[in-house]
């Protein structure tokens, strides 16, 4: 497939140390710049500063939109590092597509938020099943965001333990489909940063 050739193209670039060197792994992040990423209506939110991506100035969206399997993952592992500052809140979302400004309407989010004021804390599926005021991960420390979607089946890890999975039942109103990744900009106040984003496409 088309893809395959990027993917192994990027492999070779990538030299950074995250988990994605295992074999299948490929970097969405060259930790220079945006490339690959679009912003929505606040595109000042997101900066790239020491390899990583900054969230710092407000509501905004980052979408994946490069050449990796055209941006569009079904069944996917994804694995990123994050850091979060008192009170910050941030998304990590799947299954989506860029749209100009507001929250995503399509796909589902995965919650970054140790001590905001929503109680519902990092590794929370938004709006299907949370992990109520004890956060799993600290703020000011790095720590590793897994998310695997395999068919109807959501499981978060963080620093390798699993603290969510989600089976979406056969009448769900909304299941898994298939979409991009983005980062959310929540509000002026939340500070988080990105860096080691990978992918691992698995089997549709």
């Amino acid at each position: 497939m088309k893809w395959m050739g990027v993917l192994a193209g990027v492999l070779v670039l990538v030299g950074m140390g995250f988990a994605g060197e295992e074999e299948g792994w490929v970097s969405l992040f060259d930790g220079k710049s945006l490339d690959g990423w679009k912003a929505s209506e606040k595109a000042d939110s997101f900066s790239v500063r020491d390899g990583m991506i900054c969230v710092e100035t407000g509501r905004s969206h980052l979408y994946y939109v490069g050449p990796i399997k055209e941006h569009n993952f079904k069944n996917f592992e994804l694995k990123l590092d994050v850091m979060t500052r008192p009170g910050a809140n941030s998304g990590i979302y799947f299954h989506t597509e860029f749209q100009e400004n507001d929250w995503p309407r399509k796909g589902f989010e995965c919650q970054v938020d140790n001590t905001h004021s929503d109680p519902k804390r990092t590794g929370s599926l938004y709006g299907i099943k949370h992990i109520m005021n004890d956060s799993p991960a600290k703020d000011d420390v790095w720590f590793n965001y897994h998310i695997i979607v395999n068919g109807k089946t959501v499981t978060i890890k963080i620093d390798g333990k699993v603290v969510n999975e989600y089976t979406f039942p056969d009448d769900a109103r909304r299941a898994p489909t298939s979409g991009t990744f983005c980062l959310q900009g929540h509000d002026p106040k939340s500070k988080v940063y990105y860096k080691n984003i990978a992918v691992k496409p698995m089997p549709d």
